[in-house]
């Protein structure tokens, strides 16, 4: 989940030179999957954990605090503990939570790379002149909901407007990591008038467009430490691959089953199943997932409103539409091994009841991309974009990774003087129109 190598050598022009700081134009970083900071709070008391992301008692925080179940009546997925809520803290201008996710003194002396999440980006903006609570801010959020869901929309459009007043009326540019990416097609498509009025560009980094197959696939199906919570998670599902899109090759999930009819000769079958078959798939293996909550058992199926749910998130990403004037980049990942398509079971070793599979390790195939989001899904946004740049690096070095770097400085209109050359593919068009 986490990879790549932190990157502290940045240096830009306008380190020494202060002059013209206050000419620039509003960033607003927003996080994706499992990039924010998540809290537990007490409704009585007030009294904050953090349970995301954390080292030290990291497994009994984590079940006792984050285990939830969605709710069909109010589309939000809402903690086992009544007694608790999740909650972002949204300190620093909402860097904070999206900066370092384990900010312990530990994970600081020993520069756990792993939890370095968009440190190295917040400070080369900060070396280029951007001004925290002027210029530079941060949107964290509580991942595990729908990226449609009102909490959230309304958070990002707070956000988007405090930077946009906060600059004197500067548009802002949006620069989006992953999941974030689909979260901000969510708001422009519910509210194209605020996306016109305060955003001028749009970065866009690693986003899975039209889902990430096999790591979304294998995660509803085993998740491992992790499934318990991701089964109940609706944008877990608003990941799953596009069964709409026109893929090179469908992602499919692969079964060895064991030939029940045969009783005398052990015998094994290849089940193959598409993106619209596999829910069947799901039905089956999940039909008795439980976890066992405060001496009580609780029933996690593969869960069919939150499906339903995901599918009203994905007509409403489609039809989003870039604003005149509104400049849209994407960055993404190449050279990484990305799982596509997951097979489990072997033809020496089939599965027999399909809820075995959660206990299964997975097999993958794999395709181009940034080692979580196929580059095939992450170029397809649907949008007129002024670039594309594939950038080889993993789904969070890209966050760290020179050339992206460079990429942003230059599209936010920073002049630079770096004598290395980047390498660049799938060119679109000139930028020099949104600077």
């Amino acid at each position: 989940m986490f990879d790549g190598c932190c990157f502290r050598s940045w240096r830009c022009v306008a380190d020494d030179d202060d002059e013209g700081v206050s000419d620039l134009n509003p960033v607003l970083l927003v996080s994706g999957m499992g990039g924010s900071i998540l809290h537990s709070k007490r409704k009585k008391l007030g009294f904050q954990t953090r349970v995301w992301v954390r080292f030290f008692l990291a497994d009994l925080e984590f079940k006792r605090k984050i285990w939830s179940l969605y709710n069909p009546k109010t589309g939000y997925t809402e903690s086992l503990d009544d007694a608790t809520e999740i909650v972002v803290p949204d300190d620093d201008y909402g860097l904070y939570a999206i900066d370092i996710l384990d900010p312990t003194l530990i994970a600081k002396l020993v520069h756990l790379t792993e939890v370095y999440h968009f440190h190295d980006m917040i400070n080369m903006l900060v070396k280029c002149g951007y001004k925290k609570g002027t210029t530079l801010f941060g949107y964290g959020y509580d991942f595990r909901q729908s990226n449609r869901i009102d909490k959230t929309i309304d958070g990002l459009r707070l956000k988007l407007e405090t930077a946009y007043n906060a600059s004197g009326g500067r548009k802002v540019t949006i620069i989006s990591h992953s999941m974030g990416g689909l979260l901000v097609s969510c708001f422009l498509a519910l509210h194209q008038d605020v996306f016109t009025k305060c955003v001028q560009k749009w970065i866009c980094i690693a986003c899975p467009f039209q889902g990430a197959p096999g790591c979304i696939n294998d995660s509803l199906l085993t998740g491992w430490t992790m499934h318990q919570l991701l089964v109940e998670c609706p944008s877990i599902y608003e990941m799953m691959p596009n069964p709409e899109f026109k893929w090179k090759q469908n992602p499919q999930i692969q079964v060895w089953r064991k030939n029940s009819e045969d009783t005398e000769i052990s015998s094994a079958e290849l089940e193959t199943y598409s993106p619209i078959d596999s829910v069947s798939l799901f039905e089956e293996a999940l039909r008795h997932n439980e976890l066992d909550f405060d001496g009580k058992t609780v029933a996690l199926p593969f869960n069919h409103s939150i499906l339903e749910w995901a599918s009203g998130t994905r007509k409403l990403i489609n039809r989003a539409q870039l604003p005149e004037g509104v400049c849209f980049y994407n960055i993404f990942g190449t050279s990484f091994d990305t799982p596509f398509d997951v097979c489990y079971g072997s033809e020496t070793d089939p599965i027999e009841d399909l809820s075995e599979i959660c206990h299964t390790l997975p097999q993958y195939s794999y395709v181009d991309g940034d080692g979580t989001v196929p580059a095939e899904s992450a170029q397809a946004d649907g949008f007129a974009a002024t670039e594309r740049r594939g950038v080889a690096a993993s789904h969070r070095g890209l966050l760290r990774d020179e050339t992206v770097f460079m990429l942003i400085q230059r599209w936010l209109g920073i002049d630079q003087k770096l004598g290395k050359q980047s390498k660049y593919t799938s060119r679109v068009m000139d930028s020099s129109v949104c600077n």
